[in-house]
């Protein structure tokens, strides 16, 4: 019977990833591989069960995977996994729908992409790449602390408090990087036009 219709095998599950969680933060390699190989399944399932979009769960199971590791360390042991692991997932697969959200309101489904021509239209594609190069260029000349500000808050979706808690930094301390990170970047690009 799986754990998720027994509750002395959940306790079990429980039990376990808590014990491989903490190794792992000790610096257990196999107890981490190992938790996160039991953990794929549940959080594939918690996806699915969540996101109306199928096509997305693995993109989202990757980015809940991808928190968990970042933020690793802010675990504590002596309380429970299952409803710290069940935050991170639930705020990733939040974000999923927001994006979901956004882009649906800024996109138009079409059956047959328009062929390019040669004309204003075709350089779109060019233009929207050497926007994204320019905004790593400006990226990557940004000190280290509000470069890393940015990639956890903007980049990778994470709240004030996850960031905070994998920085060891206080939230106050995070919202002024990244303010001073957007108006440099926002200069950069400024003078690159």
């Amino acid at each position: 019977m799986s754990s998720q219709h027994d509750p002395f095998a959940a306790k079990d599950d429980e039990r376990r990833w808590r014990a491989l969680m903490t190794s792992a933060q000790d610096g257990d390699g196999v107890a981490y591989a190992e938790l996160l190989s039991d953990l794929l399944p549940v959080l594939h399932r918690f996806v699915r069960r969540k996101s109306r979009n199928a096509q997305d769960a693995d993109d989202v199971v990757q980015e809940i995977l991808v928190s968990l590791h970042t933020v690793r360390q802010t675990y504590d042991p002596r309380r429970p996994f299952t409803p710290w692991l069940m935050t991170i997932a639930a705020r990733r697969v939040a974000d999923a729908a927001r994006r979901r959200y956004a882009r649906g309101a800024n996109e138009i489904a079409v059956d047959v992409l328009p062929e390019t021509f040669q004309g204003d239209e075709t350089k779109f594609e060019q233009e929207a790449s050497d926007v994204a190069e320019d905004l790593r260029k400006a990226l990557a000349v940004l000190p280290q602390s509000q470069r890393e500000a940015i990639e956890l808050i903007k980049i990778r979706g994470l709240s004030l408090e996850e960031a905070a808690e994998a920085t060891g930094k206080s939230i106050g301390s995070l919202k002024v990087r990244v303010h001073r990170a957007i108006k440099a970047m926002r200069q950069a690009l400024e003078q690159k036009s």
